[in-house]
């Protein structure tokens, strides 16, 4: 495509995607990882919550991984379907990445590395919240919380029911403000395991 050329140039969309992620490191005050993860429950009923991305994996199944509690109000509706969509905005940049696409579970090695490398904190607070349940109070999580360290000690592991999601997409969208916004917006569909369809969408 002759005028897919600057910040959009390039053949593979993750290495595009780690491009703006890295800009975005440099210039976003807060959280440049931020993704607004979307899932639908049961009823069909979307939902939708900000999460960290942790990776964006390379590569011809390249995918897209955050981690969470598996009994959350969004792991239950991911596992229910298997889909899931996200959108990355840097106000910025002025530019977003939009992704849609299935979902499976990382929780090998990988999953064991990434909880290891986080805060103690954050490694007991994993196995402490009940998360998405009801809370009496947060006396009561704060309690859980000690009890939890002294029961897991200073090297916990990581709890079975908490782990990563990896969202490898069917497709992905690179938007970039424009003028009078009239935005410069590229479509990439996957079309076969090492194959992308690539159309300018109209702003």
């Amino acid at each position: 495509m002759s005028d897919r050329t600057g910040i959009f140039e390039g053949d593979d969309p993750f290495a595009i995607a780690r491009r703006w992620l890295d800009e975005a490191t440099r210039t976003e005050p807060n959280d440049p990882n931020a993704i607004a993860l979307a899932t639908v429950d049961a009823e069909g009923l979307p939902d939708v919550r900000m999460v960290l991305l942790k990776e964006i994996e390379p590569g011809p199944r390249g995918a897209f991984v955050f981690y969470t509690n598996y009994d959350s109000a969004k792991g239950r509706q991911i596992s229910e379907t298997g889909k899931a969509a996200f959108v990355m905005h840097w106000k910025s940049l002025r530019r977003q990445v939009r992704v849609r696409g299935t979902v499976t579970r990382e929780e090998g090695p990988q999953a064991d590395a990434y909880y290891a490398s986080r805060a103690l904190e954050s490694r007991i607070g994993a196995w402490s919240s009940r998360q998405s349940q009801p809370l009496d109070s947060r006396g009561t999580l704060m309690a859980e919380v000690a009890r939890q360290g002294l029961r897991h000690g200073l090297n916990p592991k990581r709890p079975p029911f908490w782990g990563g999601f990896r969202i490898t997409p069917v497709q992905i969208e690179f938007w970039a403000d424009g003028a009078f916004r009239l935005h410069d917006r590229f479509r990439w569909t996957r079309h076969t395991d090492e194959g992308w369809d690539i159309v300018r969408l109209q702003p």
